[in-house]
């Protein structure tokens, strides 16, 4: 499950509240809003609700969904800095080591994608037939 997908199941305006403050909506030309123009969008008066909202197991679930996403990213950057040092010949050890565990969590990700047994039933069957 991604950031957007569990926001779906947060009440509206947390949810727009978690895009506002770590700054995840879709439109990126549009300027961030003012703490003062978000509470009039929410048609709230103060950011009490949304501070105590922060401290419980629904908030930091999706910061720790946000979080794995930010992570996931940074892991790309670091992949490409050391295989262009590792085609340069320096720093292979650490390109073969982050391969590995790049493979790893690759299987995780597999998982996650797999198709379920009914989804397999669905699919019409290939079957080569030699003459």
């Amino acid at each position: 499950m991604n950031i957007y997908d569990a926001l779906k199941q947060v009440e509206d305006k947390k949810a727009q509240y978690f895009k506002w403050k770590h700054d995840i909506g879709f439109d990126r030309n549009a300027p961030k809003k003012t703490e003062e123009e978000f509470l009039k969008v929410v048609e709230r008066k103060t950011m009490n609700g949304f501070i105590k909202w922060e401290k419980s197991n629904e908030y930091k679930a999706l910061l720790l969904l946000m979080l794995g996403t930010q992570t996931t990213n940074d892991l790309h950057e670091v992949y490409q800095a050391v295989l262009e040092k590792a085609k340069q010949g320096e720093d292979v050890n650490n390109f073969l080591k982050l391969h590995k565990e790049i493979n790893e969590s690759a299987k995780v990700a597999n998982e996650v994608f797999k198709p379920t047994i009914k989804e397999e039933e669905t699919k019409p069957s290939r079957k080569l037939i030699l003459d």
